[in-house]
C-alpha cells in the first residue's frame, strides 16, 4: 500500500477548490483573514472532501470492478472495510472540529455542528445513491452548498444573503459539472440542456460587476475557462468528457475568485486564481475523478 493510492482515493488534486470555497465563504461573510482559523477551516473541509471521496470509492466498488477495475479497491490495493472506516472517521472528526472552531469564534456551536452534520449526511447520501439517482447532480451540488453554509456558521451567527446567493451560483455550476461527470465512464452526453446551468454563475457575475468593477476581469476568466472546458464535449473523435470534467472542477476556484472579488478582497481573489492553477497542475499527477 503506497501513499499514492491514498492520495488517489481522496482525489486530493481537487482539494484547492475546497480551500477556495472556504475563502469565498469567509469573504462573503465579512470574515476573510489569513489567520489560523482560516487554515483550520481548510483542514476541516479537506477532511469532509477526502472522507466523501473515500466513501464514494467504497460504495462504488462493485460498479468500478466492471467499469474501472484499476481503481484501488477493485484492483486489490486496499480493502473496502479500511476505506469505509477512514471515510466515516474523517466526516465525524471534521464535524467535531467545526464545532470547536465555532466555539473559538464565539458563535453558535449548535448551528455549526448541525450544518456540518448536514454536510456529512448529504455526502453519504450522494455516495450511496448517485449512480441510480437522476437528481444526483443536484445532491452533489448541495454538498458544496453545505461547505458555504457550514463555513459561514463556523464564523458568524447568521447566514449572510451574499453567502446564500454565492452558494446558489455554485450549486448551478455543480449541477452542470456533475451531470457531465455522470457520463464520463462512457465518454458521451445523452442530453445537453443540463449544461445550461453552467451559465448561471456568469449571469450572477454580470450582476455583481454592476456594483464592483473588479469583478469583471475575474468574470471574464471564468467565462473563457468555461468555454474552453466545454470544447471537450463536442461530438467527434476528439470528445473527452473526463477532460471537460476536470477542467470544470478547476473552474470552481475561478467562480470563488469572482465571488471574493465582489467583496473587494482582491488579494483573496488572486489567491483563488492561483489555487485554480494548482488544481490543474495536481490533476496532471493525481486523477481528479
Amino acid at each position: 500500500m503506497t501513499i499514492g493510492v491514498w492520495l488517489r482515493l481522496g482525489r486530493v488534486s481537487n482539494l484547492p477548490t475546497v480551500w477556495t470555497n472556504v475563502l469565498a465563504t469567509l469573504a462573503l461573510s465579512g470574515a476573510l483573514s489569513f489567520s489560523l482559523r482560516t487554515f483550520a477551516l481548510w483542514g476541516i473541509f479537506s477532511l469532509y472532501y477526502v472522507g466523501g471521496m473515500y466513501l464514494n470509492d467504497a460504495f462504488d466498488r462493485h460498479i468500478d470492478a466492471a467499469q474501472r477495475p484499476d481503481r484501488p479497491i477493485p484492483s486489490g490495493q486496499v480493502s473496502a472495510g479500511v476505506v469505509f472506516a477512514i471515510g466515516y472517521a474523517a466526516l465525524g472528526l471534521a464535524t467535531l472540529l467545526l464545532g470547536l472552531v465555532a466555539q473559538k469564534s464565539g458563535v453558535s456551536v449548535t448551528r455549526a455542528v448541525a450544518s456540518g452534520a448536514g454536510l456529512a449526511l448529504t455526502i453519504i447520501g450522494y455516495d450511496l445513491y448517485h449512480k441510480q439517482n437522476p437528481l444526483s447532480p443536484l445532491v452533489m451540488g448541495l454538498c458544496r452548498v453545505f461547505v458555504y453554509i457550514a463555513g459561514a456558521f463556523a464564523v458568524s451567527q447568521v447566514l449572510a444573503p451574499d453567502v446564500a446567493w454565492g452558494a446558489a451560483a455554485l450549486l448551478c455550476h455543480l449541477i452542470g459539472l456533475s451531470y457531465a461527470a455522470k457520463q464520463e465512464a462512457f465518454n458521451r452526453l445523452t442530453r445537453v440542456w443540463p449544461l445550461a446551468f453552467l451559465a448561471a454563475p456568469a449571469v450572477y457575475g454580470g450582476y455583481l460587476s454592476l456594483g464592483e468593477p473588479w469583478v469583471r476581469p475575474f468574470l471574464a476568466v471564468l467565462v473563457l475557462w468555461g468555454v474552453y472546458a466545454l470544447r471537450f464535449l463536442r461530438p467527434g473523435p476528439g470528445r473527452s468528457v473526463p477532460g471537460a470534467v476536470v477542467r470544470l472542477i478547476a473552474g470552481i476556484a475561478l467562480l470563488d475568485a469572482m465571488l471574493i472579488a465582489s467583496t473587494g478582497a482582491l488579494g483573496g481573489a488572486l489567491l483563488a486564481l492561483l489555487l485554480a492553477g494548482l488544481t490543474r497542475l495536481l490533476q496532471r499527477v493525481i486523477p481528479g475523478t
